[in-house]
């Protein structure tokens, strides 16, 4: 829309006005929705944008515009926030399992200079492999381990969580807890 031209709200009919009201009236209705419920309003029943500004608990008119402007394109969900506000996710399935892969991979000990994994230790095989992933944090690779149901021991080793390796009989018995699905919620 150029600047300058006129912006004028569509006419609402009276389901959409009932509704309108009835979302300004609200008490459980987030703030911000409700202030734009009375914005719309205070504009149908002729008041300039500024007024309408203030009755929505807002001080600029460029506030009522955008709300007017969406209302006309979207009708009642004009009154719907928009997400915002997360960035994009920058690791998929094949990140991750890429990440698994790394890490399933032991160690050796001329070439990573220790016997088992620690995050920064698998940041840096990750970011120099030539398949790897150059910008990999920390935090990323300690989320993909978690979901997929591993954790930190005070051992400095990864865990699969529910699985314990205990001596049995002079064996070396590899246990599996059944509730661990349950139990992780």
């Amino acid at each position: 829309m150029p600047k300058g031209s006129p912006l004028t709200l569509r006419p609402m009919d009276a389901d959409e006005r009932r509704m309108v009201e009835q979302i300004a009236r609200s008490q459980s209705t987030p703030a911000m929705i409700v202030g734009w419920a009375r914005m719309l309003l205070a504009v149908d029943d002729g008041t300039s944008f500024t007024e309408a500004a203030q009755c929505g608990g807002r001080r600029r008119r460029q506030t009522v515009a955008m709300v007017v402007k969406r209302f006309n394109a979207e009708g009642l969900g004009a009154l719907v926030p928009r997400a915002k506000g997360r960035p994009p996710v920058q690791y998929g399935t094949e990140e991750a399992e890429r990440i698994l892969a790394e890490f399933r991979r032991t160690p050796t000990l001329e070439q990573e200079g220790t016997a088992t994994w620690s995050l920064s230790l698998l940041q840096r095989a990750l970011r120099t492999a030539p398949d790897g992933l150059p910008h990999v944090s920390t935090w990323t690779i300690f989320q993909v381990l978690h979901a997929a149901g591993y954790t930190w021991q005070q051992s400095r080793t990864w865990c699969h969580t529910g699985t314990v390796k205990r001596k049995r009989k002079g064996k070396i018995v590899e246990v599996t807890d059944p509730e661990t699905e349950r139990k992780r919620g």
